[in-house]
């Protein structure tokens, strides 16, 4: 009768150590950082003056994108042919678009007020006749590029 000794090997224990070791030298900074929160308001702020220009056209009313350092929100005029922005519109998801991480920022000379014109420019006044053209940077990240006089933001 032989009896059996229950346990670990030194194999198994050693190939436990070793992955244990891989997911803390490699997953849990990824999981506890906040890396992607430069790209992710990059994007949606591009997504969100694309939206403007979009839907100032095709409501063919004002738009107005308010950019601050963190945060962009939307209003559109309440008629045809107003120089007035003066209800809140909501992004497609209904959700106001915020940077998630406190050092990611936007900046440059275009953060402010943007006026999206009916007829697809963009401009830094709401009589639309001061054209909007340049970059507005997020930390971090590649500019957004507007190009006021054919509305394309990118």
């Amino acid at each position: 009768m032989s009896l059996r000794q229950q346990g670990f090997t030194i194999v198994e224990l050693i190939t436990v150590m070793v992955v244990i070791g891989i997911l803390s030298a490699v997953a849990i900074p990824m999981m506890t950082g906040n890396s992607m929160a430069g790209p992710a308001f990059r994007n949606e702020l591009a997504s969100t003056l694309r939206y403007a220009q979009k839907t100032a056209v095709s409501h063919r009313r004002l738009v107005c994108a308010t950019v601050s350092a963190t945060t962009v929100t939307l209003s559109i005029a309440s008629a045809a042919g107003s120089t007035v922005c003066n209800t809140t519109l909501a992004s497609p998801d209904g959700n106001s678009v915020t940077s998630k991480d406190s050092a990611v920022t936007a900046s440059g000379a275009l953060v402010g007020i943007l006026y999206f014109q009916p007829v697809g420019t963009i401009t830094t006044n709401n009589a639309g006749t001061v054209t909007a053209a340049g970059t507005i940077s997020v930390t971090g990240q590649a500019g957004i590029a507007i190009q006021g006089a054919t509305g394309y933001v990118e």
